[in-house]
């Protein structure tokens, strides 16, 4: 049985965990947070993303870790949570968010959401918060979110930007903090198109001739890039990166800026059953599958299931077609010579951290060969 896993199949039998749950390896997420102030460019800070790390305590963990207290936040209710649990936090919005939404928490807690900086994308959301600063006689931070190449919303290019901007004035309550860039697509631009390194130039640049149109106060957030592409940054217009998934490396994240990250989450399961399994109907066509290599001869059931995972243990575990995947007792094919038992526990890394951290309630989190705490995971609001 790999090392690796027969450790955490102990810890999680000695803590008394016979259910599926979400194992967080915590000496692993340090030694990913040490890569992480090791590669990163010295004049960028870390902006924590709350909807990948959705759990006050590891957020607080990484914030201590990092001497960060910047969150970009994409969903009112975590926004709320991260408000109050860190009370010096400044959290910047991914993504824009429809005015009526922030109506509805601004005029609840003005004082705690003016910590906030409400993401623009167009000039008709610059009126829409304009008008609802001025409604409720609050002051409302923005950046404004510009396009750098992903093609997936915001402002097309300075022109654009400096057309707000000399709007701005007319919503005397609205203040400009700077801009968001995302630049996503880098990675995965291919060679013939001159790979990630010219793209995320090219994404570099112009981001710089969008920060040339703001003054000299607008400046005081400039951020650009994901957990994919934040330790690729070198000596450029920004003052910060945003990075989340990078910290528990799910699958989607294996890219070439995060070379050395170990993968840090887990879900770990029960196995119900170990099987030689059948289809319903005649056995000649099983067997005839089987011939073809369409089906397996070996299997199990998992206790539960059907999760945005891949199989990472047993070695050669994967889901089969022909039966589908189920969320309650979903069915594993196995190689003939796997070994395992009724009991024993099946291991799955997620393929993304967001929404699977907040899948199983709590964390279990795992260091130094045993289950050392519970951490909450955040409501999906």
């Amino acid at each position: 049985m790999n090392a690796y896993f027969a450790a955490l199949s102990d810890a999680l039998r000695t803590a008394g965990i016979f259910q599926p749950c979400l194992v967080l390896d915590l000496d692993r997420l340090d030694r990913n947070v040490a890569l992480v102030k090791e590669r990163l460019d010295p004049g960028l800070a870390v902006r924590l993303v709350d909807k990948s790390l959705a759990c006050l305590p590891l957020l607080s963990h990484l914030g201590k870790a990092l001497g960060t207290n910047r969150f970009m936040t994409f969903h009112p209710p975590i926004s709320e949570a991260v408000l109050k649990a860190f009370p010096d936090a400044d959290l910047l919005y991914g993504k824009p968010v429809p005015v009526e939404a922030a109506r509805a928490v601004v005029a609840k807690d003005a004082a705690d959401w003016s910590r906030i900086c409400w993401l623009i994308d167009s000039e008709q959301r610059l009126a829409e918060y304009g008008a609802l600063a001025a409604e409720l006689g609050v002051e409302l931070r923005i950046a404004f979110e510009i396009d750098v190449g992903l093609h997936r919303g915001g402002f097309a290019d300075p022109e654009a930007l400096s057309k707000a901007l000399n709007a701005l004035p007319g919503h005397e309550r609205l203040h400009c903090e700077g801009v968001m860039a995302y630049e996503a697509h880098a990675p995965h631009i291919p060679g013939l198109f001159g790979g990630p390194a010219k793209a995320l130039g090219q994404a570099s640049e112009r981001a710089a001739a969008f920060v040339a149109c703001l003054a000299a106060g607008q400046r005081n957030i400039l951020n650009i890039g994901g957990s994919k592409t934040a330790l690729l940054h070198r000596r450029g217009v920004a003052n910060e990166v945003s990075m989340g998934s990078a910290f528990v490396l799910p699958s989607d994240f294996d890219t070439p800026g995060l070379d050395g990250f170990q993968p840090a989450a887990f879900i770990a399961t029960p196995i119900l059953k170990v099987v030689e399994p059948m289809l319903p109907g005649p056995l000649a066509v099983t067997r005839l599958l089987q011939a073809l290599g369409r089906f397996p001869r070996k299997g199990c059931y998992l206790y539960g299931g059907k999760w945005m995972a891949e199989p990472a243990f047993p070695e050669g575990m994967k889901p089969n077609a022909l039966l589908g995947l189920s969320s309650n007792q979903q069915f594993m094919g196995l190689p003939v010579d796997a070994t395992v038992r009724p009991g024993d526990y099946a291991f799955l890394r997620p393929t993304q951290s967001e929404a699977v951290l907040q899948h199983f309630g709590s964390i279990a989190v795992f260091s130094a060969g045993r289950i050392v705490d519970r951490w909450p995971a955040l409501p999906m609001g």
